[in-house]
């Protein structure tokens, strides 16, 4: 087993998902010290298809989600290369997985399977929508979890009427987060009661409580006392506010807030005479109106004269990037956010810090996005294969080893079985 540092030292996960929200999840847990063994069909995980370095197999999107694992190919349509996962997961404490449990079932490959063979193991699928609803086997993906969720008739609403998505993968990238939550408190479940289990980690309901957080609102309470939808967040005046010389974000909230910007702009009175600035209530009923208050006044001086003008009212006030300027900005600069990498396929690649800071247990050292199957003789003598072995499963084609200008056929993970 390899030998790591971090928090999550000595942990093993077996990570059999594919795309985003998995390998979110497990990137995170490969950069706080676990040995993350990414389990790849003979094609790869799909995102190594896209985009520039498609053609080495390292598209952009995997290399900025598959950092500090190694790559094993198993063809697990193959009984030897089933057989193989099982035996590396009874040395193992995380599975993970975002193939439907349908597919699992198929393979043979369901919770109750790999218990049998290590009874200890957290088994964390993660899915689209709950196996106790209609929507049980409802393909999902970003997109249609942000439409299912409301995310684009929010947008209608505070925008111009159209429907549109995030142009982020928010909830893919959400619930990574969130399922990394999930994998360490089983972890620590088990430490109690000495017992595995499995945990369904379905997209549709966290993201559901995600959005319904803000905007149940006045539903939230029975019988109602209001409707949805959180008013300040709807606003259509909630925008980057435009400045003399560019666009900022301005953010005048509390009553303090409210005092020293009345106070900037020379109408300081307003605070006892204006009704709409009462109190939190009576600003968020009148989002719409005091938004675009501080809109036309925002227009009247710079950036610059803004940002010095509301230092010392604790307002928050900050320029809009844009993606350069982001990865530009100073203070990523002051902690060396952002570091240039050498990978040993496709060159320099620009990382990202691990943005948690330890100062006890840090993690360190860095393994650049691995190769297709780049791992695999290795993972597989350690997990006791015989050289014997190993070349039975390369030649029947249930692994492959990367070789250093590996090429296959674009395609689909053939893990993604429905």
């Amino acid at each position: 087993m390899v030998s790591g540092t971090g928090p999550l030292a000595g942990l093993r996960v077996i990570d059999l998902t594919a795309v985003l929200m998995g390998p979110m999840a497990t990137q995170i847990l490969a950069d706080l010290g676990a040995d993350v063994i990414k389990v790849e069909s003979p094609t790869g995980d799909a995102t190594r298809h896209f985009g520039p370095g498609s053609e080495d197999q390292l598209g952009p999107v995997f290399l900025s989600s598959n950092r500090n694992k190694r790559s094993l190919v198993l063809d697990l349509k193959k009984p030897a290369g089933r057989d193989a996962l099982l035996r590396l997961v009874a040395k193992a404490d995380v599975f993970t997985c975002n193939v439907r449990p349908a597919g699992m079932a198929r393979l043979r490959l369901a919770y109750e399977d790999l218990a049998e063979v290590n009874p200890r193991i957290i088994y964390v699928s993660m899915i689209g929508f709950s196996q106790r609803g209609r929507y049980a086997r409802t393909p999902a993906f970003d997109d249609l979890i942000q439409a299912a969720i409301g995310v684009p008739s929010a947008l209608a609403m505070s925008i111009d009427g159209t429907p549109r998505y995030v142009p982020i993968n928010i909830a893919d990238r959400s619930m990574g987060f969130y399922a990394f939550g999930v994998i360490t408190s089983a972890l620590y479940a088990r430490e109690r009661t000495g017992k595995g289990q499995r945990v369904d980690v379905p997209m549709f309901e966290t993201m559901a409580q995600y959005i319904l957080g803000d905007h149940l609102y006045g539903q939230k309470f029975v019988p109602a006392r209001g409707d949805f939808g959180y008013p300040r967040l709807l606003a259509r005046s909630r925008r980057p506010l435009r400045t003399k010389d560019g666009f900022v974000s301005c953010t005048i909230y509390h009553d303090h807030h409210w005092r020293a910007f009345l106070k900037v702009i020379g109408n300081p009175e307003w605070m006892q005479t204006d009704a709409r600035l009462k109190n939190m209530t009576t600003r968020i009923a009148h989002s719409e109106e005091l938004g675009e208050l501080v809109a036309s006044e925002i227009a009247k001086r710079t950036t610059a004269e803004w940002r010095e003008l509301l230092k010392d009212a604790d307002i928050p006030v900050f320029p809009i990037h844009s993606f350069q300027s982001l990865v530009d900005d100073p203070h990523l600069a002051d902690i060396g956010f952002m570091r240039e990498e050498a990978h040993p396929v496709v060159g320099t690649i620009r990382e990202m810090a691990v943005p948690s800071e330890w100062y006890g247990t840090a993690p360190q050292g860095y393994r650049p996005p691995p190769r297709l199957g780049e791992h695999s003789v290795e993972v597989l003598s350690e997990t006791g294969f015989t050289q014997s072995e190993i070349g039975a499963l390369l030649d029947s084609g249930a692994t492959i080893q990367a070789g250093p200008n590996l090429r296959t056929a674009k395609s689909e993970n053939s893990c993604n079985i429905s």
